[in-house]
C-alpha cells in the first residue's frame, strides 16, 4: 500500500537557500506508520478470510493509496527546489539509495521463506524458475507467474508491486513533473481522477495493481494519488487544526474499517480523491508536542522496513492457518502476535541493515 509510498522517511528538516528551515511535518511521518501497521493487519487477516465484507478492516488496501498521496507531497517538499541543480541522474541515484536496499532485503527474505515454509508446497518451481523470480524481483521487474500466489507481480515479496509504481512516479517526477505549473498539475490530477473512476467502475472496487491480472489498476491508483499529494504541497494547503497525531490516526483508520460492499467503488474513489488529500492537509498543518513528535518520527522510520518485510511471514501464516482452520477459532490473538512479531523484526532490520546500508551508500555515491 505502502508508501513507502511511498513509504519513506525523507520528511526531514532541511536548510533553505536563505538559511531558514523548512518545516518538519512530523504528523505525516506518524500517519505513514499507522497506515503501515494497518496494512500488516489487513494482510494477516485477508490471508485467512478472502471475503473483504467479513473483515473489520476490509478496506486496508486503501493504505497504499494514502502512501502514494503522501509520496507526492514528500517529493514536492524534498525536491522541488533542488532537483534542477541535482540533475536527473543524481535524483534517481538518491531515490535508489533510499528505496532499493529494502527491495533487495525483502526479496531475499521472501526467497528464504519460500523454501523454509513447512506448510506450503512448491510444485513446478525448480531452481531455474525460482532464480529468475529472484533476479527479476531484485531488479523490480514484474513477473506474475505463480498461480498459487494469485499471479502476484513480485512472487517472493508481494508488496513490492507498489514500489514498482513508486519508481515509475519518481521517474516521471524527475523527468518533468517537478517543473510543471500548478494549473497544468491541477488539470492532470483531474484527468487522473477520471481514470481512477473508470478503473473503479470497470473493476467494481479498487484493490488492484498487485497482480498480472489487474496490473494497470495500479497505474490508475498511483497516477491520481501521487499527483494529488504533489498538488496539495504545491498549493500550500496546510489546514491549521488542534487535532493531534492520535485524532488524525483515528480519522485515517476510519477509512480502512469502512464497511465493505461489492461494487462500492464510488465510496473508495471518494476516500482516495477527497478524504486522503484532506487528511494530508490536516496532517501538514497539525502541531504536536515534542514527545508525540518523537513517536511520529519512530513510526515513520519503521514504516518502510515493516512494509517490505512482513509478507514473507504472511505466506507461512496463511498456509498454517488453512491447515489448522484458524478462521473458525478467531484471529484476534494470532494476528496480534503476528503484527508484534513483524514490528520487532522490522525494527531490527531498520537498525542493523536499512539505516547503515543507506548511510554507507550515501557516503559512497552522493558526496
Amino acid at each position: 500500500m505502502p508508501d513507502e509510498s511511498v513509504l519513506e522517511s525523507e520528511i526531514a528538516i532541511k536548510t533553505s537557500a536563505k538559511g531558514g528551515e523548512k518545516p518538519h511535518f512530523a504528523v505525516l511521518d506518524g500517519l505513514r506508520g499507522v497506515a503501515a501497521i494497518c496494512v500488516v493487519i489487513f494482510h494477516f487477516m485477508e490471508m485467512v478470510i478472502w471475503n473483504y465484507s467479513k473483515l473489520w478492516i476490509g478496506h486496508g488496501f486503501l493504505a497504499v493509496d494514502f502512501f502514494f498521496c503522501l509520496s507526492g507531497f514528500v517529493m514536492g517538499y524534498a525536491y522541488d527546489g533542488r532537483i534542477g541543480a541535482m540533475g536527473l541522474g543524481k535524483f534517481l541515484k538518491t531515490r535508489l539509495i533510499r528505496l532499493h536496499p529494502m527491495v533487495i532485503f525483502g526479496t531475499l527474505l521472501g526467497l528464504i521463506a519460500f523454501y523454509a515454509n513447512p506448510y506450503g508446497a512448491t510444485p513446478g518451481y525448480g531452481p531455474g524458475k525460482v532464480a529468475l523470480m529472484t533476479l527479476l524481483g531484485l531488479l523490480m521487474i514484474p513477473f506474475g507467474v505463480m498461480k498459487e500466489r494469485s499471479h502476484n507481480l513480485f512472487s517472493l515479496n508481494a508488496p513490492a508491486w507498489s514500489l514498482f509504481w513508486e519508481y515509475v512516479a519518481n521517474l516521471l517526477f524527475g523527468i518533468g513533473l517537478y517543473r510543471m505549473k500548478r494549473s497544468v498539475l491541477a488539470v492532470l490530477t483531474l484527468a487522473a481522477a477520471v481514470m481512477l473512476c473508470w478503473t473503479g467502475h470497470h473493476a467494481g472496487n479498487l484493490p488492484g495493481g498487485w497482480s498480472s491480472r489487474n496490473f494497470w489498476d495500479g497505474g490508475a491508483r498511483v497516477a491520481f494519488s501521487f499527483l494529488a499529494g504533489l498538488l496539495v504541497y504545491r498549493m500550500g494547503w496546510r489546514l491549521r487544526t488542534r487535532l493531534g497525531f492520535g485524532s488524525l490516526s483515528v480519522l485515517l483508520i476510519l477509512a480502512f474499517v469502512m464497511p465493505y460492499a461489492k461494487g462500492g467503488w464510488v465510496r473508495e474513489v471518494a476516500v482516495i480523491a477527497i478524504y486522503f488529500p484532506l487528511l494530508l492537509a490536516l496532517g501538514a498543518g497539525a502541531k504536536i508536542s515534542p514527545r508525540a513528535e518523537k513517536l511520529c518520527r519512530l513510526s515513520g522510520n519503521l514504516s518502510y522496513p515493516l512494509y517490505m518485510t512482513h509478507y514473507s511471514i504472511i505466506w507461512i501464516w496463511g498456509d498454517y492457518a488453512e491447515k489448522h482452520n484458524l478462521a473458525a477459532g478467531g484471529l484476534g490473538l494470532p494476528v496480534t502476535f503476528g503484527v508484534l512479531l513483524m514490528t520487532a523484526i522490522a525494527t531490527i532490520v531498520m537498525l542493523a541493515y536499512d539505516e547503515p546500508v543507506r548511510a554507507y551508500l550515501r557516503r559512497r555515491f552522493l558526496r
